[in-house]
């Protein structure tokens, strides 16, 4: 897993590119990011597979906040983020990961 961050010098933006590579989700045909920026839609961000098994998606986020999120896998597990800025409690007594853009 990896998170990885560019800002955009044009704009009050950062990109954030989420990774999941294929060990780490063996056997996976489809994985979402859900999350607060899209207001924990579970089908908006599909995650891209490549040809090597890794999910790759990248989002322009609003530069300055923390978003809560998670991985979505095949539409049953939920996952998180290992290399998230951090974690929190979220209202079921388990942790969201969160991507900071400050």
């Amino acid at each position: 897993m990896s998170l990885k961050k560019q800002y955009l010098k044009t704009k009050d933006l950062c990109k954030v590119t989420f990774s999941l590579n294929s060990k780490e989700v063996e056997g996976a045909d489809k994985i979402n990011v859900v999350g607060e920026f899209n207001n924990w839609d579970e089908s908006e961000f599909s995650l891209k597979k490549n040809k090597s098994g890794n999910f790759k998606t990248s989002l322009n986020l609003e530069k300055g906040k923390k978003y809560q999120f998670k991985y979505l896998i095949d539409g049953k597990k939920w996952i998180n983020d290992t290399k998230a800025d951090m974690y929190v409690v979220n209202e079921f007594a388990e942790e969201n990961s969160v991507v900071v853009t400050e």
